[in-house]
């Protein structure tokens, strides 16, 4: 069976919608928090069980009979070490045979904060015995278009990523990439650097949406602490605030660029085009 976690969450969703094109609904297994958010998962015939990432008992049970996981990586920023060290001690307990691992572009060198967790979890899958692959994910483009109506209704975009080129693709082509990866053998051992096809800087997204939009856009470099600021004074609570500012400035250095096609190449189509995303949300 393959299982993975944060099923109900916006890429687990997708990566189960991919899934269910090739593998028999018998054979997925959705691991959540919550199963009252998984109701229309169980309704579609998904084994739905319940642990968190903070149990290693529960994911030891909820990981029976189970041959290959998925990993998404937690959402709890600073806790995310611990959290995935708990469910790779469950899986190999629970006997999963190959685990995939949702990390960032190029962990290991990363100029991101986001680097440290995820370098961690990659150490500890290597010394858990258990073969594994690392999906090391590039920015959502959605991330970045979660920004897109204040801009729209201001005329400016904000941020702190300088002329930095955005390698972005979509979740659902992450998620694409991430089903392919679970559901077949001989991925073992590779570590997959993945980003999209083209890349942007943040004034070329701001001419995209003006272009599609009929408004005037434009893009507004911010240092760091005042983009920080910034996202603090719309309602961003401190901690993600303070992350997507670091993020930027890691995409200022080029944290968030990769160039060798290798997601499209692994999905078989090419990745979401910006303009396309941006045609989706208006």
């Amino acid at each position: 069976m393959i299982a993975l976690t944060g099923a109900t969450g916006q890429l687990g969703q997708l990566v189960i919608e991919q899934l269910l094109q090739t593998v028999p609904v018998s054979q997925i297994v959705a691991i959540v928090r919550n199963p009252a958010k998984a109701e229309a998962l169980s309704k579609q015939g998904i084994s739905v069980r319940q642990a968190d990432y903070t149990d290693r008992a529960a994911f030891t049970a909820a990981l029976s009979g189970v041959e290959r996981l998925l990993l998404i990586s937690s959402s709890e920023v600073g806790q995310r070490a611990t959290q995935h060290q708990n469910v790779i001690d469950a899986a190999k307990a629970a006997g999963v045979k190959f685990i995939a691992y949702t990390s960032l572009l190029h962990a290991d060198k990363s100029p991101l904060g986001l680097h440290v967790e995820h370098v961690a979890t990659e150490q500890a899958l290597a010394e858990s015995g258990i073969p594994y692959a690392l999906l090391r994910n590039g920015w959502y483009t959605e991330n970045y278009l979660a920004s897109a109506p204040p801009a729209l209704e201001h005329g400016v975009f904000i941020g702190a990523a300088g002329e930095g080129k955005i390698a972005s693709a979509t979740r659902a082509d992450y998620a694409a990439a991430a089903a392919k990866v679970i559901a077949e053998e001989g991925h073992a051992g590779n570590v997959y650097e993945l980003a999209g096809d083209s890349a942007w800087t943040l004034s070329e997204l701001a001419a995209g949406l003006s272009k599609q939009s009929g408004k005037p856009v434009t893009y507004q470099n911010l240092s760091e602490d005042d983009f920080a600021a910034a996202l603090k004074g719309v309602g961003l609570p401190a901690g993600l605030a303070d992350m997507l500012a670091d993020s930027d400035t890691g995409a200022s250095k080029g944290g968030l660029f990769d160039d060798s096609r290798t997601l499209s190449k692994l999905i078989g189509r090419p990745t979401t085009p910006l303009a396309e995303s941006i045609k989706a949300i208006l």
